[in-house]
């Protein structure tokens, strides 16, 4: 039986219907992300080809953002070398000192005063320049290689806080941890090796899990978290409000930090009757009244503009992460504000970094070539060790061949 593009399409519509839907096993729901690869059999190919061709298919469904569709393009094939030779150069990466550290600012508002910062993975290639965390970090994780990556960049996150707390500065350090890091039985004991190692309390430090974390065996997750804060380190939930976990799970979850994701943060309404006149993020408002209750510290996401962050503080949000407070920058340059900080009448965070060019808003679309003095990071963090859209360059590179070739 031959099936052309068409009917497969078709079939393979109706199956992402159906599977995509939310379904509850028990406690909570549980919703379900798919991505389907096609592949057309031409003259010449075999068996093999054939699965290949629709593996990589499959794989550029998931890069675009799940719950998709797509048929194989030769295109394809670029993006595959260019995982393969990412792959072979990012298991020497760290012995040649390619990576490093920068560092976002979380700023108490309205004062705009940093109280501490997100360390972000950065990779800086000799031949291939900067690849993005949202290319590389999915790669390590279905490598096998984001173990040997989390242990380094919790190391290096915890000395730095070391070097801060013994130049006066009081502030904590969120390091992104990936599922398969949480689940794995030695993780809590590097955890505790790496606050011994370099002597910095455990209360500084925060251990930052996303929604699709949460969205898997949830009552091993809960273990693994109640383990971890019995050594004292603190637990955000970071993109919350992304879809995944529901507000029953919420409740069960040990942890002591929300992260609301900036898709509810950027929200807004009109002002209201009765509101003098103040901007009002609805879904902002919900989420503080919740995390009052369950006694969480709550934190706005990706917080670009004034309007933003003025409708955070009229829901009663007293810490902001994004573009209005920093982008990812160096540690000598967070360390720069920090002094700041404590100059009397000085405004600790730029309100709008000056940027030389890149876009503003350090997403992932087209940009000036050239290099701003602060590396812009996208205001919903990394990859998805965290649950970013990844591959964004590489969906960029495919589609523009798909179009060269159309004309």
């Amino acid at each position: 039986m031959h099936t052309g593009p068409a009917e497969a399409q078709r079939a393979a519509d109706r199956l992402l219907g159906v599977l995509c839907k939310p379904y509850e096993p028990g406690d909570g729901t549980v919703f379900l992300s798919v991505s389907i690869g096609i592949a057309r059999r031409t003259a010449g190919s075999d068996v093999p080809t054939l699965l290949r061709n629709a593996d990589l298919a499959l794989r550029y469904a998931k890069q675009r953002g799940k719950n998709r569709v797509e048929q194989y393009d030769i295109a394809y094939d670029q993006l595959l070398r260019r995982r393969t030779t990412l792959e072979h150069e990012l298991r020497g990466a760290v012995d040649r000192g390619e990576l490093h550290l920068v560092y976002q600012p979380v700023a108490e508002i309205p004062a705009v005063r940093p109280v501490g910062a997100e360390a972000l993975l950065r990779w800086t290639h000799p031949r291939l320049g900067k690849v993005r965390p949202d290319e590389f970090i999915p790669l390590a994780e279905e490598s096998g290689m984001i173990a040997t990556l989390g242990s380094w960049v919790l190391h290096q996150a915890c000395h730095q806080l070391a070097l801060w707390r013994a130049a006066g500065h009081d502030v904590w350090v969120s390091v992104n941890v990936s599922p398969r890091e949480l689940h794995a039985p030695e993780y809590v004991e590097q955890v505790a090796e790496a606050l011994r190692a370099h002597r910095v309390p455990s209360q500084r430090l925060v251990l930052e899990v996303t929604e699709h974390t949460v969205a898997t065996d949830l009552d091993e997750l809960i273990k693994r978290l109640r383990a971890l804060r019995a050594i004292g380190v603190r637990i955000a939930l970071d993109d919350f409000g992304a879809g995944y976990s529901s507000l029953g799970q919420l409740r069960h979850l040990p942890i002591d930090i929300l992260k609301i994701d900036h898709s509810l943060v950027a929200e807004q309404q009109s002002p209201a009757e009765g509101r003098s006149g103040r901007v009002f993020a609805p879904y902002v408002d919900v989420v503080m009244r919740l995390g009052h209750q369950l006694g969480l510290q709550v934190i706005a996401e990706g917080v670009t503009n004034q309007t933003e962050m003025t409708a955070v503080v009229e829901a009663g949000c007293r810490f902001g992460q994004g573009q209005l407070f920093g982008w990812g920058v160096p540690a000598e340059h967070l360390e720069a504000l920090l002094e700041s900080a404590t100059s009397p009448g000085a405004r600790a965070v730029p309100a709008v970094p000056r940027q030389i060019g890149g876009r503003a808003d350090g997403g992932v679309g087209p940009a000036v070539n050239r290099t701003p003095d602060v590396e812009p990071v996208h205001p919903s963090h990394e990859v998805d060790q965290r649950n970013p859209t990844r591959g964004d360059q590489d969906v960029r590179s495919v589609d523009s061949a798909r179009e060269m070739r159309q004309a």
